[in-house]
């Protein structure tokens, strides 16, 4: 793949991710959807997407997606869209970002990766971060709805964790959408009588998921294989910040100095723990060599 071509799939992809939060947020902020609607209307829209764009494909491919995982991939979705009706898009997708990272990175200590000092300093400044941002004051967001955008994250890392070697990733992912359809209708049920619906807060869904999700993905699917793990992770950073500027811009929200210097320390921090991960992958390299 040349670098150009890259580039743009890379920078496509990450649009999408924070695209997510933008129509998310506009959704549940503009019209008068409800959380769990939003729900359902994603991840069933972003597997009939997948589902054509897998039988298009050429070739051989393996993988199926299994239940558990699709429990992640709903816990993920739904966690993100009730959280939303409480918080702005930049704090929404930091929280998640951060769940995301912090998550993964702890998964790796826990299965026994060792971390040098500055890789230690970077996880204090990244929970630093996290402590500022929601310490109480007129500009914390509330606190149900950043446990359930926590949770959101460690839902999504777990998925992530978990698709690794599980074959093909689109096809893997198609079933997943697929099961956690099924999961999200049940949901739907649930909260019936809770339901509302409008055709904008649906047609935001319909891009959350048919656009943002299924493309996006597929999108970052095609670019992963030629990313270094390192930059792989390193390139999310860009995330939160486009998703907070997107809220700035189209959606009228104020930008904190809470959220600018949580924003500062818990991306800085992660920065830190990715960028020695790739020191010591250079100087892995070196030794075996």
């Amino acid at each position: 793949m040349s670098p150009s071509r890259l580039l743009v799939l890379t920078t496509l992809a990450m649009l999408a991710f924070a695209g997510n939060s933008l129509l998310c947020r506009a959704a549940l902020r503009h019209t008068s959807i409800d959380a769990g609607s939003f729900t359902v209307v994603r991840l069933v829209s972003g597997a009939v997407v997948l589902w054509f764009l897998v039988r298009m494909r050429q070739g051989q491919h393996q993988g199926r997606g299994n239940w558990w995982s699709a429990l992640a991939l709903f816990a993920y979705a739904a966690g993100f869209s009730y959280a939303y009706v409480s918080l702005s898009t930049g704090t929404g997708a930091l929280l998640l970002f951060g769940a995301v990272q912090t998550t993964m990175i702890g998964y790796g200590v826990w299965r026994g990766e060792r971390l040098r000092q500055v890789q230690l300093l970077g996880m204090l400044l990244a929970f630093g971060g996290l402590v500022t941002l929601l310490l109480p004051g007129l500009s914390a967001p509330p606190l149900p709805a950043a446990a359930l955008m926590l949770g959101a994250g460690a839902a999504w890392a777990v998925y992530s964790l978990r698709g690794k070697g599980a074959g093909d990733p689109i096809r893997v992912t198609t079933g997943n959408f697929g099961r956690a359809s099924v999961l999200a209708l049940v949901l739907g049920l649930l909260v019936m009588q809770h339901i509302r619906l409008d055709w904008a807060g649906v047609g935001y869904a319909l891009a959350s998921g048919m656009l943002a999700s299924a493309v996006g993905y597929a999108i970052w699917y095609t670019a992963l294989p030629a990313l270094k793990a390192t930059h792989a992770a390193t390139v999310q950073l860009s995330v939160p910040v486009i998703a907070a500027l997107g809220g700035i811009v189209m959606l009228g929200e104020p930008l904190s100095w809470r959220l600018s210097l949580a924003s500062l320390a818990i991306l800085g921090g992660i920065a830190l723990v990715m960028r020695e991960k790739r020191s010591e992958a250079a100087e892995s390299r070196a030794t075996d060599k």
